[in-house]
């Protein structure tokens, strides 16, 4: 047994120092052709993650590390998918990959292995309070923007953009150098194509001497006023935290800043649906790369998932309802109407509200905390009637079920 262990094990190393030489000759033939699609960054991770583990590979340590370097691996190439269409090196990896995952019995899903930073000069000063650092840096105040998701979604970009969404599943709201952030939209139960969001995680990336990754989840009823390790606060140095957990509300609200990135994040839950809202500095929040091409903060919902938004019909009982709360007839009052025809809960008004106070209490520029629809949707003007038809019928045939 011992001589087939040593066996085995001399079999692995010498795979794995041949997949390095591959890769590294790969990378000195073909850096033109693959320049574009990045795919050289993500053999270089993945040699750099899987070089320590020397001859443990078959080992139950070295092989979970074995597999947090392939998920690792495929992520990147996931990310890179798009520049790196018809490339058949690109496509011969994703293969390779999957073959590898099959063949050391790795689970697709599992943590993954964090990419090794290069070496840094330590950090001094302010460094991790953001607005701290900037102002003695810029001899001025950072920008900040605001964007916000709530309701069926709704979506306030960082431009001042206002869309309303029919996307469900987990959507990549920020992604970018110090954060991502995921929300999750599932179709409401006894609504009419109503779809609430129903779960948001973020993720705090590792970022120098100021905080190591931190994770903060949040569920419908159960919005928890602590990081997923149960603190409250991380990133100490110098006796002050980067990262602190708030709330007004336990089980309804979070507050979370991030003093390394001058960032607050708020979640709360209105009604059968959670919201976020934040405020991050421009630059913080331009940190991403080409490959992050898909954030809802950002761009919006894709083309193909946005639904227009009519005027209200001043009639129906939903546009009295939302003019009592929300005088203004801005987005925030459209996005109230909206929700409440598709959902028939006037419970659903308040998502609309907290976002409205989210964005004056963010906003510096009280001029831009209103948004005024630019106008209604040609290819759709009855949306909102068909919308209270909708749920009209759906009641009608309840009475008749129950009869």
């Amino acid at each position: 047994m011992g001589k087939l262990a040593a066996c085995n094990n001399y079999t692995l190393l010498a795979w794995k120092r041949s997949t390095v030489i591959v890769l590294l000759v790969v990378q000195l033939c073909c850096s033109q052709v693959w320049a574009q699609c990045r795919i050289l960054r993500c053999n270089s991770e993945f040699v750099a993650a899987t070089l320590d583990l020397g001859g443990n590979g078959g080992r139950e340590g070295g092989n979970a590390g074995y597999c947090s370097a392939l998920r690792s691996y495929a992520l990147c190439t996931r990310r890179t998918a798009r520049a790196c269409r018809g490339d058949l090196a690109y496509h011969s990896a994703v293969q390779g990959i999957e073959d590898l995952l099959i063949q050391h019995r790795c689970p697709k899903t599992g943590p993954t292995a964090q990419p090794r930073p290069p070496p840094q000069a330590p950090l001094s000063g302010d460094a991790c309070c953001y607005e701290r650092a900037y102002q003695q840096r810029e001899g001025r105040a950072p920008e900040y923007i605001h964007c916000g998701v709530f309701g069926d979604p709704h979506v306030r970009t960082f431009r001042d953009e206002f869309q309303t969404c029919a996307v469900q599943g987990a959507w990549p709201l920020i992604d970018n150098e110090y954060l991502y952030v995921q929300a999750t939209s599932a179709p409401m139960r006894g609504g009419v194509y109503a779809t609430a969001l129903t779960k948001i995680t973020i993720i705090f990336k590792n970022w120098r001497e100021c905080i190591e990754q931190q994770i903060y989840q949040a569920e419908l009823d159960d919005v928890p006023p602590a990081f997923v390790d149960g603190s409250v606060t991380g990133g100490e140095r110098r006796g002050h935290h980067s990262l602190q957990v708030r709330t007004q509300a336990p089980g309804r609200h979070a507050e979370i800043w991030a003093a390394h990135i001058g960032t607050t994040l708020v979640v709360r839950q209105s009604g059968r649906s959670l919201g976020l809202s934040v405020r991050a500095p421009r630059a913080i929040v331009d940190t991403y790369t080409p490959e992050q091409d898909l954030q809802l903060c950002v761009w919006g919902c894709p083309a193909s998932q946005q639904l227009a938004r009519p005027a209200a019909q001043p009639s129906t009982s939903a546009h009295a309802h939302c003019s009592t709360l929300l005088p203004v007839q801005d987005v925030y009052f459209q996005a109230c109407v909206f929700d409440l025809l598709a959902t028939g809960d006037v419970n659903s008004s308040a998502a609309a509200i907290a976002a409205l106070e989210d964005a004056r209490s963010m906003l510096a520029d009280t001029d831009k905390v209103h948004l005024v629809p630019a106008g209604t949707a040609e290819h759709s003007p009855s949306l909102l009637a068909v919308l209270a038809l909708a749920v009209f019928a759906e009641r009608l045939l309840n009475m008749l079920v129950e009869q």
